[in-house]
C-alpha cells in the first residue's frame, strides 16, 4: 500500500478519523449525529478516549467489563466506505510497513440509527433489526464482492421490479450477522431494510425536484423474499452489513421508526425514542463479554 491508499496523519493517526490502535475498542457502536455519541457514552462507567476530527467523533470506555467505541459516522453510504475500511485498517494492517497483518481481528459493529417504516403495521417510535439490507446505492459494486451483488435476493428484488423500475444503481444484499442477531430482544420487528444514497428523491420523497419514479415505494413495500419483508428505509446499513462481511466482521443494524412513509406520519418525539434504542441496545451489548 502506498502513500496514496493507506493515508496517516502526521501523528500516526488514521487519516480521517484521527485514532490510533489503542483508542479503538473491538466492540464498536456507529451512530450517525456526532452529537449522539456522547447521549452513548453518557451510560459508560468511564471513558477513556474522546477523540473528534470533523464529523467523526469517537468515545472509547468501559461498560462494566467490556470496553466499547462509539463513532459518529455522518450520514450516507460514502461516509461508511471511510469509517469501515478505517476502522479495519488500524486493527488489521500494519502501518510500519503498510501490510496487513498475520492474524485479522475481527470486530463486533452494532449500528444504532434512525429510519423510516414502509410497512404500514410498524408504527413510529417502534424498533426495527434488519436481518438484512438491499444496497440501493451502489457502493459495493466498486468492491470485489459477486456473493453480495449477485445474491439471489437480488435476482429476486429484479424480477419482482421488472418492466416497472429500472434500478439507477446496481442493487447488492448484504446478510446481518446471525450471531450478533441472537442479542436482539423479541419485541423487535425484524425484516429486510432498503439503503438509500440520499433522504429525498432516493427515498422517494418530492418536494420541488419531481422524482424519476413516485410509486417505487409501493413496489419495495410489496417484495417478499422468504417470507420477510422489505421493512424499512435508511442510508447505511447495507453499506456497512456488506463492508463488514467483506472484511470479516460481524455487524447488525439497529433503528428505531421516526417515520411511517405508508401513513405519512411521524414521530412527536425522536429524541426519546432514540434514547430508549440505545438503553436497550447498550443492555444486550453488555451480554458480550
Amino acid at each position: 500500500m502506498n502513500n496514496a491508499e493507506l493515508i496517516l496523519n502526521k501523528d500516526g493517526s488514521i487519516y480521517h478519523l484521527g485514532l490510533h490502535r489503542e483508542q479503538l475498542a473491538n466492540t464498536i457502536i456507529t451512530v450517525g449525529d456526532p452529537e449522539r455519541v456522547a447521549k452513548v457514552s453518557r451510560h459508560f462507567d468511564r471513558v477513556e478516549h474522546r477523540v473528534r476530527r470533523r464529523e467523526f467523533v469517537t468515545h472509547t470506555g468501559w461498560l462494566g467489563h467490556n470496553r466499547i467505541s462509539v463513532i459518529s459516522t455522518g450520514i450516507g453510504p460514502d461516509n461508511i466506505d471511510i469509517v469501515l475500511n478505517e476502522l479495519d485498517a488500524l486493527v488489521n494492517i500494519d502501518f510500519e510497513n503498510k501490510r496487513p497483518v498475520a492474524i485479522p481481528t475481527s470486530l463486533k459493529i452494532i449500528r444504532l440509527g434512525t429510519t423510516g417504516g414502509l410497512q404500514e403495521d410498524l408504527s413510529v417510535d417502534s424498533f426495527v433489526a434488519s436481518t438484512g439490507a438491499f444496497g440501493l446505492d451502489g457502493l459495493l459494486q466498486f468492491y470485489d464482492a459477486p456473493e453480495l451483488c449477485n445474491h439471489a435476493a437480488v435476482a429476486a428484488l429484479r424480477a419482482h421490479c421488472a418492466g416497472q423500475w429500472d434500478f439507477p444503481l446496481a442493487p447488492y444484499f448484504a446478510p446481518a450477522d446471525r450471531a450478533l442477531m441472537q442479542l436482539v430482544p423479541l419485541d423487535f420487528h425484524r425484516g429486510i431494510t432498503a439503503t438509500n444514497p440520499g433522504f429525498y428523491g432516493p427515498q422517494g420523497r418530492q418536494l420541488r425536484a419531481p422524482v424519476r419514479f413516485p410509486g417505487y415505494l409501493d413496489l419495495l413495500q410489496q417484495f417478499d423474499y422468504q417470507g420477510e419483508k422489505i421493512v424499512n428505509l435508511e442510508m447505511e446499513t447495507a453499506a456497512i452489513l456488506g463492508l463488514s462481511h467483506l472484511l470479516g466482521h460481524q455487524a447488525i443494524s439497529l433503528s428505531v421508526i421516526l417515520a411511517n412513509r405508508s401513513k405519512g406520519t411521524f414521530s412527536k418525539n425522536p429524541a426519546r425514542s432514540v434514547g430508549k434504542l440505545i438503553g436497550v441496545a447498550l443492555e444486550k451489548i453488555s451480554d458480550l463479554g
